[in-house]
């Protein structure tokens, strides 16, 4: 791995700050003078490092004003908006917006698939559905979050749009360590399992339509298990 330059040091270290909560939404973070005295580096590579932040849309300067934090949702960076919702701004808002950012492409993933979809991919999901049945019974959540994931990826990929698997690769850590959460509920287990078996149906079917209403299904109750289980007990 490449040793990061300093600009990029800095950069990181800012941003780590704003995700911790030390810098809020709106705020001004420090002058280019007091970051280049912590650091220890040129006042030039403290003005490259906000640059960088500011290209990626988490800053913002307003002239004869200062530097100031964008909020969350005028970010540019998707390594910085996963980082955020990973490490730091972890709330109800974030959860739902992510089950709506899978319905918008797992829908059409799932539509596509049907009429790509091979013989063996078919196999393979039945496997990890007859994994998720296991898991579940002998209430292995690690093992029912790793075949959820893994019937989800099958079908990410049958679609055989690029870029869809693409785009979804930078949220596996997040999604993994919400299916934790979710997966230690017995009944939402027990949804997604019904939901599955009802995807799997409908590709095997290979009508696109069907697959994508199916899809569609699976993220309602997914969304309904998460307000009912999750976030109202929270």
């Amino acid at each position: 791995m490449a040793r990061k330059s300093l600009t990029e040091v800095v950069a990181d270290d800012l941003l780590d700050r704003i995700v911790a909560g030390e810098f809020a939404p709106d705020s001004l973070v420090p002058g280019e003078l007091e970051l280049s005295s912590q650091h220890e580096v040129s006042r030039m590579t403290v003005r490259e490092a906000m640059k960088t932040l500011e290209a990626q849309r988490i800053l913002r300067v307003e002239r004869g004003r200062g530097t100031f934090v964008n909020p969350l949702g005028r970010w540019g960076s998707l390594h910085a908006v996963l980082r955020a919702v990973s490490e730091g701004q972890d709330d109800a808002a974030v959860a739902v917006q992510l089950i709506e950012l899978r319905r918008m492409l797992e829908t059409g993933a799932c539509e596509l698939a049907a009429g790509r979809i091979s013989a063996g991919d078919l196999d393979r999901l039945g496997e990890e559905v007859d994994k998720m049945q296991a898991a579940h019974r002998e209430n292995d959540v690690p093992a029912f979050v790793a075949s959820d994931l893994a019937f989800h990826d099958i079908i990410l990929h049958a679609s055989g749009n690029i870029f869809v698997a693409a785009l979804f690769e930078p949220l596996h850590r997040i999604l993994e360590n919400r299916r934790e959460e979710t997966s230690r509920v017995p009944q939402i287990q027990a949804n997604a399992i019904a939901m599955h078996a009802e995807i799997l149906k409908s590709l095997r079917s290979g009508q696109p339509e069907s697959a994508r209403r199916a899809m569609d299904n699976h993220m309602n109750q997914t969304l309904e298990d998460l307000k009912a289980f999750v976030l109202d007990k929270a």
